[in-house]
């Protein structure tokens, strides 16, 4: 006489039954042109097919049979009696789990750029869409455009398409489906080991130019990079770096400060005697001399004397009548006479009249 099924038995029979949505378990018994076909359990028959096959997290890309495998019941029925299952959500599942561990580890990854916009480089870790802002980027891919042209950035970035960059997870949202990599997250960190333990303030390193900007130069040394700012790369006053260093130029500096997370300032002009010092030898007040105009602001000429010193004519010292516009008496590139009136060493500081136009004060009747 044959066993009777139990009521304990068919419940336990009811209960290891797959139900929709659930991250079941098969061995693979059949491979078709579209379509996988799983055992679950020896209780029945599962298949995924179509889009369900796509893979996200790449486990399911070279099945062969035997193989067990987790997918997705999507379906508990199809309209050939089988369930319907899918790897498609099971790999987004593993992808992200395997992101958000290799985020909390803090492991360096690879990525493939893919595409870029004015924001940022579109890359691919696997099959997992990501975004590297600009930002993000290191010292070294940061497209630095003059002026800041959109375009231009743009042009600089799509040039990334094709390669592949060693980055860290710095934003992994699953529900969003947002995952941001950094490039600079690596270059950080190892620079401020590098650079808090090898430098210190007053050392003087050697470079290469490696941008420029209307503020300052970078300059690459030691695999790292600093920034000299526009005041510490010459006596003189500049209006834009390019007058005295180009990209590529060899260039020592003296590190003039040093943050916490490995930002380097730097200063070209601390190791260039100060011509100041010297100012007076060379320069007295009284004495007539030719100046070039180099640059007309509402407030007075600027006036280069030699390579090194520069002075200013103030309005009030260009004429005893009100100027109505100051770029009627000079424009840049003039070479006029100029009277020094004064000079002080300490400030960087000259000043000129405009002897050529300057009108004597009318003495007053006795």
């Amino acid at each position: 006489m044959k066993d009777l099924v139990t009521k304990k038995d068919y419940l336990k029979l009811v209960q290891s039954l797959p139900r929709l949505n659930d991250l079941i378990e098969g061995t693979v018994i059949n491979i078709g042109r579209n379509e996988i076909y799983l055992d679950i359990n020896g209780l029945t028959t599962g298949v995924v097919r179509g889009p369900e096959l796509f893979d996200e997290s790449g486990e399911f890309s070279n099945l062969q049979k035997g193989d067990k495998i987790s997918a997705t019941v999507i379906d508990l029925e199809n309209e050939r009696g089988l369930i319907e299952l899918s790897f498609r959500y099971a790999s987004h599942k593993k992808a992200w789990n395997r992101l958000e561990d290799l985020f909390k580890k803090e492991k360096i990854i690879t990525v493939k750029i893919t595409n870029a916009n004015k924001g940022g480089l579109i890359a691919h870790h696997g099959k997992v869409q990501g975004f590297m802002p600009v930002s993000q980027l290191n010292s070294e891919h940061y497209p630095r455009v003059e002026g800041g042209d959109k375009n231009k950035i743009l042009e600089k970035l799509k040039s990334f398409i094709g390669q592949e960059l060693e980055v860290k997870i710095i934003t992994v949202e699953e529900k969003d489906g947002k995952l941001i990599f950094s490039e600079k997250e690596i270059t950080s960190k190892e620079k401020e080991k590098t650079i808090l333990k090898k430098y210190k303030v007053g050392n003087v390193i050697e470079g290469k130019i490696s941008g420029l900007v209307d503020f300052g130069a970078f300059i690459t040394f030691d695999k790292t990079e600093g920034l000299i700012h526009i005041s510490e790369l010459a006596w003189q006053r500049l209006d834009h770096p390019q007058s005295v260093v180009k990209i590529g130029d060899k260039i020592k500096a003296e590190i003039i400060g040093i943050t916490d997370d490995g930002k380097i300032s730097l200063s070209a002009r601390r190791l260039i005697q100060d011509p100041w010092k010297k100012v007076k030898e060379k320069y007295k007040v009284e004495q007539i001399i030719k100046g070039k105009i180099l640059k007309i602001n509402p407030f007075g000429l600027f006036v280069r004397l030699d390579d090194q010193i520069h002075g200013l004519a103030h309005i009030s010292e260009l004429s005893n009548q009100p100027i109505k516009d100051i770029a009627s008496l000079a424009k840049v590139g003039d070479i006029l006479k100029f009277k020094i009136v004064s000079i002080e060493p300490e400030n960087h500081r000259l000043g000129l009249t405009l002897a050529e136009t300057k009108k004597e004060k009318t003495k007053p009747k006795k």
